[in-house]
């Protein structure tokens, strides 16, 4: 068989970038003038291809940034509540082990959707407040206090998160300061006012009791001798 032979272009380069003919004489030579004619003056039009491919769209990146981009991984567990432990129930008196009131004596009011555990000391014969805490931190006793007169419906995680204080404007900082107070005022009230509706029914209870108010009232710790493993609560 015949080598077949070389394709030449049409109008070959006199230097690179010049051809030998020049546009006008390559309209003709191609015969351009001819289909121009036969559709009536307008050269026919081909479908636009599309110049985005499924490759090309999803080509990587030539470069990649220097410093590790870190994303946040897709948590597809459901969230389930916090089990509470058997020995802790509405009205047990719990022993913190942590925290600002390590020691004090508290009863359980009720668990929050967080997991976390209601207590109050009450506030007057112990000095502990409304508050939240861990039952990993805290120690189940057999001691319970009677609490179907509380109402501790209203209390929500919501209610001890802190607002987060909006920037203050320069020039305006006496009018802001005043402002801030007041409403701070108004907090610590509110929460006060808390406090002893849910003490108050709280606390006929516990006098209701014989020595469970110094029971509550004394910190517990432990004394030279004593073994944390043997103790019974």
């Amino acid at each position: 068989m015949a080598p077949k032979a070389l394709r030449t272009s049409r109008n070959p380069d006199l230097i690179r970038g010049i051809g030998k003919f020049s546009r006008s004489k390559m309209y003709h030579k191609r015969g351009l003038w001819a289909i121009k004619a036969k559709n009536g003056g307008v050269f026919p039009k081909h479908e636009a291809r599309s110049t985005v491919t499924d490759a090309a769209a999803n080509k990587q990146p030539k470069f990649y940034p220097a410093d590790d981009v870190k994303k946040p991984l897709v948590n597809k567990r459901k969230q389930k509540p916090t089990k509470l432990r058997e020995s802790i129930t509405p009205g047990t008196v719990l022993i913190l082990l942590a925290g600002r009131f390590m020691g004090k004596r508290v009863v359980f009011l009720k668990q929050l959707p967080s997991g976390l555990l209601l207590v109050t000391g009450p506030f007057r014969i112990n000095g502990v407040p409304l508050r939240r805490v861990n039952q990993s931190y805290v120690i189940a006793t057999s001691t319970k206090v009677d609490i179907s007169g509380v109402n501790a419906e209203k209390f929500d995680d919501k209610y001890f998160t802190k607002e987060v204080a909006k920037k203050e404007k320069k020039g305006e900082g006496e009018f802001f300061e005043v402002e801030k107070e007041e409403k701070k005022v108004l907090l610590d009230n509110k929460k006060k006012d808390d406090q002893k509706a849910v003490d108050a029914p709280l606390i006929k209870s516990i006098e209701a009791v014989t020595d469970l108010k110094p029971y509550l009232s004394a910190r517990f710790s432990l004394k030279s001798g004593m073994k944390p493993h043997e103790l019974v609560f």
